[in-house]
């Protein structure tokens, strides 16, 4: 019954031979319908979904026969050449059919905003020759009775009773629970945590496609999982197996706002739970409110506010134009009761497209404007823009325009991008989408040059993208080892348990955890019931592996066992136990990490050999320090130092035990040294313990002593040393203990090894000990009592020449900037004067001796020996001075650099800028001697012991026998050069001179009276 004309008065609707079959959920309307239908010779059902459809449609074929069913929806065709009897979805429904029955079900959602007006024309227009049932709820009873004048109405109480049960957790709702959401966000998170609770879920959505959805529902349906999680498709009359629906969430968005349901709806959902004489109940989950006491009444007794209007649009088009295509779709409705339906998604495309004048220019005619009103209907599944969509449904219509049909090119194209089956389950939910679009333009008449093979083409794809979809469903929400043991749980049955030769732990098949060393692991996402099945059958599976793996364990090999620097001991890499801190550092305590199963006898033989491997790798990596600790060969002073090494790890400051040092006999020092000990000029120490692996232990001791495993630098200094770092910079976060147990020690911004100090001695002390006219200057050497850094130095440690200033200050150096061109003069002024000495020296050895005159030959050679008073005098050392508080730098020098080339360093860059063409200030040479401690110079360090005065007067006695010029009256020889100006002496208050052999002479007899 159509509109034909949109000015003509409208008609009178009629009802005659229609029946409403009204009433709640679980009246078995559906069920009547499809006994109605094949009682009659032909008959086509309406039905709200395509999952609905999928399914009356099985039930039908397997009433009648499959070669005597048709199921049509927009994307699936299924047409058995004479099929009596069709089963469709709403939208695929035709118009006008001539069939003996028709049925439609749902048909409250008339009043639907979205696809309401698809509803209304067809139970306003299709009629059966013989019967016409309409199907749907109890609020359509007045609205149909005023539309269809003389309808028959048949209402249908519900078969079993709906009560709610109120607000429970998710994880405590009963079995064969369906938990309802409206996001597909909510629908994985919950899906995910019933899980890990209960074993698993099936995942019902309207999105999904029927090989996907049927898959789940079996899921279900089969026991396999106890819950089902879905959105409001379950309330569009899909037959499950439900007790119990809880809302999780009661606002959706309705394709144009976000809104609350209203009770019918709520009403329609729940009553999903029960299923023909068995009773359900509904309730909520604790993310939604209790319902309140009136609404639980209406749902329980099924009284829901009436259904007032349905949305309406004409079916009667102009297509003369597109503009009168588009007036046509603002035809108000002609009667009352009806209400003009909100722009559908076709609508919308059409308004995009009428802007594009190619399409305009397209459709001309009545024949293209139809054209591409039927192109515009194509669904958007993918939900995507409508201007996005638009785009598709043009280049569609281009194709039916120009060629008459959809270039296959293009059809290929797109079907190929949706054909991967790689992704998650959002990928392949859209490219179900996706591909659903193009199975729907390869059932349209006419579209494809070659239909038939698109339409097998789209229809594999859809179904490997289906299972695809539910491996993923279900490899993502649904456990099942969980599933299995829950069954065996519930049946009252033990479970098979077994453990495998690498220690996996399987329980009926299924793999439950790990047994590591003596303690069993379960797997980490056993929960809940779950959880106690997996541990009472794995108790049961390993009741006898301790007792075997004890007795392995007790005559294991060292090689088998392991100490981690975190303290954990390993077997054959599995933890067996860990070390806390004992009474004394070198004997932590052994904690054992087994299970209570190992007990007795067992216990103490793992106990007894993981004690014994413990002390084997402290008295083999740290034998020097147990030695020291537990020799009884030293006494006196040698024994306080030995304990002293032993109580500070291998390593003490000289400075902090100089006295108990000079207080040793060579006989002491040898017994030290014998025990491993080095005496260094900076430290007394172990060097056997500065390597990686004592390094580690000694480290991991200390810390847990000390409680220190979690402090910061922890395993990082031992980690540098492994690497062979001679020097490391500093990092004011870390424990500064660190450092010490791995052998370095702390300098200003870098931490040394000690070891590595001690070869920066053997470079000093040549520098230190050699005096002008004694040879060649070594490298370093500035004038017998102070040195210049040299790249050498640098190189051992790693450092910068600034480094060099913090680390030379701490060893007891003070430094005395000087101008760089002064100490550059001076250093090449010391070499000439060598190499002449040196050249005077082989010119006597080659020139036979003769006799000394006397008179002018013997004043020549005394005047030469007082040649050059105020040279040496501007040679001789500075007194000690206190450095500046803010130290001067040291100049940058490059590795390769030559100590002169240290001396002439300009200054590094200034950080601000100078103008241009101002030469830069050269920047100052720190000139580096001993500093003062306790009044006296370091023992041993420097030119002031007994030693190396006794050594410098016979170098001075040998130098006078062989004819060379010596140090008389304050003078220098070898200093001026031939010619060379003569350079006054800076005047400088008279003090004593502290490096004086007087001075050294006065500091000696000092300690020796005491």
């Amino acid at each position: 019954m159509n509109f034909q004309n949109q000015n003509a008065s409208p008609r009178v609707l009629s009802g005659r031979n229609v029946t409403a079959i009204l009433g709640p959920t679980n009246t078995g309307k559906t069920h009547l319908a499809i006994e109605r239908m094949v009682a009659h010779s032909s008959g086509i059902i309406g039905l709200p979904l395509r999952l609905l459809a999928r399914e009356v449609y099985s039930r039908v074929v397997a009433k009648v026969g499959e070669q005597h069913v048709a199921l049509i929806t927009g994307e699936e065709k299924i047409a058995p050449p004479g099929a009596r009897f069709s089963v469709c979805t709403v939208e695929a429904m035709p118009r006008e059919a001539d069939v003996a029955f028709v049925a439609i079900d749902e048909v409250q959602l008339a009043a639907d905003l979205e696809r309401g007006h698809i509803f209304t024309d067809r139970i306003l227009h299709l009629r059966g020759r013989e019967e016409t049932l309409l199907l749907g709820a109890g609020t359509m009873r007045g609205i149909l009775e005023k539309l269809l004048p003389g309808l028959s109405v048949i209402t249908r109480p519900r078969m079993s009773v709906l009560t709610y049960s109120g607000s429970r957790k998710i994880t405590r709702l009963p079995r064969r629970s369906a938990i309802v959401a409206f996001s597909s966000d909510e629908v994985y998170a919950i899906g995910e945590l019933i899980r890990r609770q209960r074993g698993g879920v099936a995942v019902v959505l309207g999105a999904l496609s029927p090989r996907t959805r049927n898959a789940q529902v079996a899921l279900y349906q089969s026991g396999d999982v106890d819950y089902l999680v879905a959105t409001d498709a379950i309330g569009m009359g899909l037959n499950l197996d439900v007790d119990h629906v809880a809302f999780a969430q009661n606002r959706k968005f309705d394709g144009f706002q976000y809104r609350d349901l209203n009770p019918a709806e709520l009403g329609q959902i729940a009553g999903r739970a029960g299923r023909h004489l068995r009773d359900g109940t509904f309730g909520v989950t604790g993310q939604v409110d209790p319902f309140a006491d009136e609404l639980v009444h209406r749902i329980e007794a099924h009284e829901f506010d009436p259904v007032k209007v349905l949305q309406w649009r004409t079916a009667s088009f102009d297509f003369s134009s597109v503009d009168a295509l588009k007036a046509s779709l603002d035809t108000p409705p002609p009667v009352d009761g009806l209400t003009r339906a909100l722009p559908a998604a076709d609508a919308k495309v059409l308004e995009f497209l009428s802007r594009d004048g190619d399409v305009r220019a397209l459709a001309e005619g009545r024949e293209r404007v139809g054209l591409l009103w039927e192109a515009c209907v194509l669904p958007d599944y993918r939900r995507i823009a409508p201007a996005q969509h638009a785009e598709i449904v043009g280049a569609v219509f281009s194709d039916l325009a120009r060629m008459g049909h959809v270039d296959e090119d293009y059809m290929a194209e797109q079907v190929k991008r949706a054909s991967s089956t790689e992704g998650d389950i959002d990928t392949l939910s859209q490219r179900i989408a996706q591909i659903r679009t193009w199975t729907f333009v390869s059932h349209r008449p006419g579209w494809l040059a070659d239909a038939t093979h698109w339409q097998e083409k789209t229809r594999e794809i859809e179904d490997s993208l289906s299972d695809a979809l539910h491996e993923r469903l279900t490899k993502r929400f649904v456990d099942r080892r969980t599933s299995v043991l829950m069954k065996r749980l519930r049946e009252n049955a033990m479970p098979e348990a077994e453990i495998s030769p690498v220690g996996e732990v399987l329980v009926e098949g299924h793999h439950v955890g790990e047994m590591l060393g003596f303690r069993f692991t379960a797997d980490r996402s056993a929960e809940g019931e779950d959880a106690r099945a997996v541990k009472a059958a794995a108790q049961k599976a390993l009741a006898a592996e301790f007792e075997t793996r004890a007795d392995r364990f007790a005559s294991s090999g060292n090689g088998d066992l392991a100490l981690d620097s975190d303290g954990l001991l390993r077997w054959l890499g599995q933890p067996i136990a860990t070390l806390v801190a004992g009474e004394e550092a070198l004997k932590p305590r052994i904690v054992l990490l087994a299970d209570e199963q190992l007990t007795g006898p067992a216990r103490d033989k793992v106990a007894a050999r993981a004690e014994r491997f413990v002390t084997y790798q402290i008295e083999s990596l740290l034998k020097p320090l147990v030695d020291l600790r537990d020799t009884e060969s030293l006494s006196g002073m040698a024994r306080g130092i030995a304990f002293q090494l032993a109580e500070n790890f291998g390593v003490l400051n000289r400075r902090t035990v100089a006295e108990d040092v000079r207080a040793l006999d060579q006989d002491a020092r040898a017994s030290l040294r014998r025990l491993g000990v080095r005496f260094g000029a900076y430290h007394i120490f172990v060097p056997a313990l500065i390597k990686p692996a004592p390094a580690g232990l000694l480290s991991l001791l200390w810390a847990l002593k000390n409680d220190a495993k979690d402090k910061p630098g922890y395993g990082d200094v031992v980690t540098a040393l492994a690497a062979g770092r001679t020097s490391i910079v500093t990092d004011p976060a870390f424990e500064k203990a660190f450092y010490g147990l791995a052998g370095y020690r702390n300098l200003g911004r870098r931490a040394v090894r000690v070891d590595i100090l001690e070869r920066l001695a053997d470079l000093i002390r040549p520098a230190l000990s050699w005096k002008p006219g004694t040879g060649a200057r070594p490298e370093g050497g500035y004038d017998g009592a102070a040195f210049v850094v040299t790249p050498a130095m640098m190189s051992i440690l790693g450092a910068t020449a600034d480094d060099m200033e913090a680390i030379l200050k701490g060893l007891g150096y003070r430094g005395e900037p000087k101008p760089a061109e002064e100490v550059a003069a001076h250093l090449k002024a010391l070499d000439e004067a060598a190499a002449e000495e040196d050249t005077t020296q082989k010119a006597e050895e080659a020139t036979p001796a003769e006799p000394v005159t006397e008179g002018a030959d013997a004043a020549t050679q005394t005047g030469a020996v007082a040649a050059q008073p105020d040279e040496q005098a501007a040679a001789e050392p500075a007194a000690a001075e206190t450095p500046d508080e803010t130290p001067t730098p040291v100049a940058e020098i490059k590795p390769d650099a030559t100590p002169e080339a240290a001396a002439e360093a300009p200054a590094s860059e200034a950080p601000a800028e100078k103008p241009a063409g101002e030469e830069e200030e050269p920047k100052p040479v720190l000139i580096w001697r001993q500093a003062r401690f306790d009044g006296r110079k370091r023992h041993g360090a420097g030119k002031g012991s007994p030693r190396q005065q006794a050594r410098g007067r016979q170098e001075r006695d040998g130098a006078q026998k062989r004819g060379k010029p010596h140090r008389k009256d304050g003078e220098k020889p070898g200093f001026k050069r031939k010619g060379a100006p003569h350079r006054p002496r800076e005047e400088r208050p008279a003090r004593i001179d502290p490096d004086s052999p007087f001075a050294k002479l006065a500091a000696l007899k000092d300690q020796l009276k005491k």
